[in-house]
């Protein structure tokens, strides 16, 4: 290979070209039709996608707009219940809050100096 590099730059380029950077004519050829071919699928690809497509769209147009449940759903109301007040770990609280608040609640003990 080095040799081949000296003689290029003493004695010029050979009298014989190499071939070219793109290939010979039937590597060129056969690039063609690869690429023809994926550009043929791509297209291809596309249209059924579109059949695809305008299908959908032609059922939702033929479906009923708001379509409903045809039988009702039966209301089952399980009792309530509290599994933990139940077992005794946590204790039972009153149905209703008491009305009046305590103590910790109301705290006018806090003195809040006067900002003058």
């Amino acid at each position: 290979m080095a040799n081949r590099f000296i003689r290029r730059i003493l004695h010029g380029p050979a009298e014989q070209a190499d071939a070219p950077l793109g290939g010979t004519r039937a590597e060129a050829i056969q690039r063609l039709q690869v690429g023809l071919s994926g550009i043929g699928l791509m297209i291809i690809l596309v249209a059924l996608a579109d059949v695809v497509s305008e299908r959908a769209e032609q059922t939702d147009a033929a479906s009923v707009p708001e379509a409903v449940a045809t039988v009702e759903p039966e209301s089952t109301e399980a009792p309530q219940s509290d599994p933990l007040a139940e077992a005794g770990v946590v204790p039972e609280l009153p149905a209703e809050p008491d009305p009046t608040p305590t103590a910790s609640v109301l705290r006018q003990d806090i003195l809040v100096p006067d900002a003058q």
